[in-house]
């Protein structure tokens, strides 16, 4: 399950960082926010992961 957990955060970081370039481009500061939000959130989330790997060692 760890694999598949770093995937979905890597996926979900990329998709912020998507999200906040779009909205560079476009002007959109509620875009731009939401992507922040979502690459925040994968971050924390791979910490977790991180601190799990961790303690398997």
């Amino acid at each position: 399950m760890g694999i598949a957990d770093k995937a979905k955060n890597a996926a979900q970081d990329i998709a912020g960082k998507v999200k906040e370039t779009t909205g560079e481009a476009t002007n959109d500061d509620k875009l731009k926010a939401e992507g922040k939000k979502d690459q925040s959130a994968a971050d924390l989330k791979q910490a977790g992961e991180n601190v799990k790997d961790a303690f398997k060692k």
